[in-house]
């Protein structure tokens, strides 16, 4: 059982676990701009940097989200992409009062699909039904090649790592 934890209390993960070595599993997120379909996962031909956060609407997902937002400005060859169960309309408003320009935001609300094919959704605790925090990175072929759960849901992930998995 995968697990991490909130508050130091250890929280189940739901899901299949996908591990670095793994195919990336393709799966439709919805764009906070406009509702639009978004595939993430798969071979896409660009290396992938997923963001996946509990909410924009805590203080560490937004400082995360504003810290990704300016580290990849210099990314090229690299679609990052943030992905929470926010409502799409929240997640735009959020994007939009905090300047968030250089990532693509987007919300698994419908089905969880991500969440659950990627094992990132809480099970049995204060938080279950939303996301952890992790970081996966994926290859131009689809293979996942960095793979960060963070070990606390309430801090931030390991920002240096994930950005020299990019390059």
């Amino acid at each position: 059982m995968a697990t991490t934890k909130f508050k130091g209390e250890a929280v189940e993960l739901l899901g299949t676990q996908i591990n670095v070595g793994d195919k990336a599993p393709e799966v439709t997120v919805v764009n906070a701009d406009g509702l639009g379909d978004v595939v993430v996962g798969g071979a896409q031909g660009t290396k992938q940097l997923l963001i996946v956060v509990p909410s924009l609407d805590t203080g560490v997902c937004a400082t995360e989200t504003r810290n990704f937002n300016a580290k990849v400005a210099d990314l090229e060859g690299v679609k990052p992409t943030v992905i929470s169960l926010d409502l799409p309309f929240a997640s735009g408003r959020f994007c939009s009062a905090e300047g968030i320009d250089k990532l693509t935001v987007t919300s698994d609300f419908r089905n969880k699909d991500f969440a659950n094919a990627y094992g990132v959704l809480l099970g049995g605790s204060v938080l279950a039904g939303v996301t952890c925090r992790a970081i996966f990175v994926i290859d131009e072929k689809g293979i996942v090649t960095y793979k960060e759960i963070v070990p606390e849901i309430t801090a931030e992930p390991d920002y240096d790592a994930a950005l020299a998995a990019v390059k």
